[in-house]
């Protein structure tokens, strides 16, 4: 293992000293602005409190400390040493997945897909904190298999910070290993949450701007909005809560039909876990992935960033040679590769909804589309009954399955 897994390093270097190298040139300034909005809320956060009527301030109060931590780093600027600790959590969340792959029955093609596919959307992961919030993911599902409590509490903290990793414990086995997950998640996420309630003022300020949000250019429903103004529909593009926006006749119906459109996936995934009768080694890591690419397609807001949670997951699943995901893992490297040609540099043509900038956004929302669609039902057939076996290279060795009541996962 020694030969791949030293390729492995020296492909991290090398993609990430390009990322890094793309990140100082002048002219790809627009995505570190970010970091700059950051630093600004540092100064808020240092006072003791979180940002109060910012529209550009959406995130729950575990952010808080995150965005304190490059102010720990000493010697250098806000902006490098934020950078310095992204890519801190992305060579630990690539070591992670190593590790796991070389486990008996793993496989190191996660660790490939996440050191291979983040430098697909350029620089923009080094100036935004869902690397290390995808990281927090990453250890939460590779601790289930050992620790169902660290899983739960690590991915408490992660929820904390954005709210979608409270999705990876939709997963795992009925019974005793969800309730430990659960408790776990229900304790560490409650008492941090009461240290940040303490320790900051305003801890819940960023609801008032999640409810105001509208239908953003890169969204499914916007997609559907850009398309509607080449057939004559009056609807502007207005900046608001950081992002491009639409305004106009119907987008409020767009925004409740995928508020609505979440709340069927949320569905899915209950109805799922309530018919699946089998869970295998790789189950709790494809629903992971599945659950949040159904959140991911409907929501009012895709940004580019969030196809890095979608890489941290994908990779989990490919740590196992029993995922049911490999092809969803294709269709997400897929749409991640168009990400990079949306945005920075040709944005300004989804937002004017060009023709170049909707065909752009129907590939890679389709690509996504594609994904939810086909990874949910590929996790729905795998634990509908027993999975047929598979015969291992050299062996007799079948995948291993284990009812659902029992709580527990067979190696």
């Amino acid at each position: 293992m020694r030969h791949p897994r030293a390729t492995l390093a020296a492909a991290w270097l090398a993609t990430r000293a390009l990322m890094v190298w793309l990140l100082t040139l002048r002219g790809w300034d627009a995505v570190g602005r970010e970091v700059r909005l950051y630093h600004h809320w540092y100064g808020v956060l240092a006072h003791g409190a979180h940002p109060v009527r910012d529209t550009l301030w959406q995130y729950p109060p575990g952010a808080g400390p995150l965005l304190l931590s490059p102010g720990l780093v000493p010697g250098l600027t806000y902006f490098q040493a934020f950078v310095a600790l992204t890519l801190a959590a992305d060579a630990l969340t690539a070591l992670a997945l190593a590790r796991a792959g070389t486990r008996p029955g793993r496989t190191l093609l996660g660790a490939g897909v996440w050191i291979g596919g983040l430098p697909l959307l350029l620089h923009l992961p080094l100036a935004r904190y869902d690397v290390q919030v995808t990281a927090l993911a990453v250890l939460a599902l590779l601790a289930s298999t050992r620790s169902t409590r660290v899983c739960g509490a690590l991915a408490a903290l992660a929820a904390l910070v954005k709210v979608w990793p409270v999705l990876l414990l939709t997963g795992l086995p009925k019974g005793r290993a969800t309730r430990s997950a659960w408790t776990a998640a229900m304790v560490t996420g409650t008492t941090v949450l009461a240290l940040l309630v303490t320790l900051f003022d305003h801890p819940f300020a960023f609801l008032r701007q999640q409810d105001g949000r509208g239908v953003q250019t890169e969204s499914l429903g916007g997609t559907l909005l850009a398309l509607a103004r080449h057939a004559g529909w009056p609807g502007k593009v207005r900046y608001r809560y950081g992002t491009p926006e639409y305004t106009g006749p119907y987008v409020s119906t767009v925004a409740h039909v995928s508020l609505a459109l979440t709340v069927v996936a949320l569905a899915l995934v209950l109805l799922w876990r309530a018919r699946a009768r089998y869970w295998g080694e790789a189950t709790p890591y494809d629903a992971a992935l599945s659950a949040v690419l159904l959140i991911t397609v409907t929501s009012r807001v895709i940004n580019p960033q969030y196809l890095i949670w979608l890489l941290g997951l994908a990779a989990v699943c490919l740590t196992s040679r029993h995922t049911t995901q490999r092809p969803v893992a294709a269709l997400v490297l897929a749409a991640t590769a168009v990400s990079a040609a949306v945005y920075p540099v040709p944005y300004d043509q989804v937002a004017a909804a060009t023709w170049t900038g909707c065909a752009l956004m129907v590939v890679r929302n389709g690509l996504l589309g594609a994904a939810a669609v086909l990874s949910f039902t590929r996790v729905w057939r795998s634990t509908a009954g027993v999975p047929p076996p598979r015969v291992s290279a050299g062996s007799r060795a079948v995948t291993p399955v284990v009812p659902s009541g029992s709580g527990r996962l067979v190696h």
